[in-house]
């Protein structure tokens, strides 16, 4: 019996202490939430890209108001976003969501290795130059929710 009271008031003052190291790192600025009105979307797959669009627009018709939204491509999926073989639904639907405010950004790996530049992807995208992986994780430093459908 002793043995567990000492258990249970182990457990309760390193859950504490835990605790107590969040709030003093959330004061002391060391900590990025994430932020529900900041949102990455992740694509690679060339096969989810109507999905993916899909999923942004139901995020901005039921977000909240302030909300800001990137997405970043690399691999197979750049190829659908080519200006000259382009869907032309697709080509609408990211002329109109650049004019909403999305921010599309392109590997700048997978730039290469298609042989693209920027003038030649659909018009609102910027190149994330060390990559696009790179460029998610500073999206997610800055409090960006991480999504990958």
């Amino acid at each position: 019996m002793h043995r567990r009271n000492i258990f249970r008031a182990a457990l309760t003052a390193a859950t504490g202490g835990l605790f107590a190291a969040r709030a003093v790192a959330q004061e002391a600025g060391d900590v990025h939430r994430p932020s529900a009105s900041k949102v990455a979307y992740h694509l690679s797959d060339a096969d989810k890209v109507t999905f993916v669009l899909g999923n942004i627009q139901n995020h901005i018709d039921g977000g909240p108001k302030d909300l800001k939204i990137e997405l970043v491509i690399h691999g197979p999926a750049l190829k659908a976003f080519h200006a000259r073989s382009a869907e032309p639904d697709l080509s609408r639907r990211v002329a109109r969501f650049s004019k909403g405010g999305v921010g599309f950004a392109a590997c700048g790996n997978t730039m290469k290795s298609q042989k693209v530049g920027l003038n030649d992807l659909l018009p609102g995208f910027t190149v994330a130059e060390q990559g696009g992986v790179v460029r998610l994780a500073e999206l997610q430093s800055m409090g960006y929710v991480y999504l990958r459908p």
